[in-house]
């Protein structure tokens, strides 16, 4: 098998750093690693396991010595480096929104839908966080009936914003518990003690892109153009963990305890759910944690065909970092890395 060599964009942000953490936490087999940052972070260096490595510019001959990029950083920059990466002949996991929706990009979550990476021609999206959780209980349940029309309101942690947010979280609640003075500069408002029903620009439709994201990227991954999704996207003071509250329509009724009995058995997601004990997932408890977790499942008592659950993992790990590594591992297994003298051919 062939050992790749890997380059990261965007180290130190913070699904970058989780990345990083993430390559070491699951013995990723890397051969070298290079770190490129932006020009304040050049020169600068970011701990990797047992070792110091220099931050890097992001250059065709850096890409050249490479076989896979990770780009944990903004659709500006993937837009930019993203073709540079791949004519020098590295294979792009990129985390940000830019090609998603390209219909010549597989949009991946290798428990999902990891026969889509056969089709790809050097660029392969991951998902958004809010919709990762989602698509893998979708596809789950698909199984026992399908599924006619799905909503979903997520009340997402400011880490999904990055580091300044966290930061931004930090501050204003200092500063009102002490009675300060609050001033929003990540968020058009306050976020502490707050929740905000905006995340990313609004559209004429009344949606904000990031309702939208959910929506398409959803059909796309389930390869169901059709399947019927509303989403309300709201900001909440959490610093990891994003949470959703899930109502789905299927074809004929379903058992709940069957539901129960699917999602326990279903890769990568836990479901946590007994009333009686009063327990269901928590951001706080699943911090640090791989796994969709799942609780209060219930049928919806406005609809027969309906049912309802409650959704929440870190969308540093799996909605972000963990999904794109496991799509490099998924391309070792199925030996679709390529090296740079063209052996390991695609399966």
């Amino acid at each position: 098998m062939l050992i790749p060599k890997v380059a990261i964009v965007g180290p130190s942000g913070a699904v970058g750093k989780t990345l990083v953490q993430l390559l070491y936490e699951r013995s990723f087999p890397f051969s070298e690693i290079r770190l490129c940052g932006s020009e304040r972070s050049i020169g600068g260096e970011i701990s990797v396991g047992d070792k110091s490595i220099k931050v890097e510019k992001a250059t065709p001959e850096l890409f050249k010595q490479v076989d896979i990029v990770f780009i944990a950083a903004g659709s500006e920059v993937s837009r930019s480096l993203t073709p540079i990466a791949v004519n020098s002949g590295a294979i792009v996991i990129d985390k940000s929104s830019e090609f998603r929706m390209n219909k010549d990009v597989p949009l991946v979550i290798p428990e999902v839908n990891g026969i889509d990476l056969n089709c790809h021609k050097g660029i392969i999206s991951s998902p958004n966080c809010s919709t990762t959780p989602l698509a893998m209980t979708l596809k789950a349940l698909s199984c026992i009936s399908p599924i006619t029309r799905v909503v979903v309101d997520t009340y997402q942690s400011v880490s999904g914003s990055g580091l300044p947010a966290m930061e931004e979280l930090r501050t204003q609640t200092n500063d009102v518990l002490s009675n300060g003075n609050v001033t929003p500069k990540v968020y058009p408002h306050q976020i502490a003690f707050n929740a905000l029903p905006h995340i990313d620009d609004f559209h004429e439709s009344g949606y904000t892109t990031e309702e939208l994201k959910m929506v398409y990227e959803t059909r796309k991954i389930l390869h169901q153009p059709e399947l019927s999704i509303s989403a309300t996207c709201v900001r909440i003071p959490v610093m990891v963990g994003h949470s959703e509250a899930v109502h789905i329509e299927f074809k004929r009724s379903v058992e709940v305890e069957h539901v129960r009995a699917v999602l326990s058995k279903s890769p990568g997601i836990s479901v946590v759910d007994d009333p009686k004990t009063r327990s269901y997932p928590l951001p706080i408890q699943v911090e640090g944690k791989d796994d969709i977790y799942v609780g209060r499942i219930r049928r919806d008592k406005s609809n027969a065909r309906g049912l309802a659950m409650w959704l929440v993992s870190d969308n540093l790990r799996k909605g972000a970092s963990l999904n794109a590594l496991q799509i490099a591992e998924e391309l070792l297994k199925k030996g679709m890395i390529l090296n740079k003298k063209g052996e390991n051919n695609y399966a």
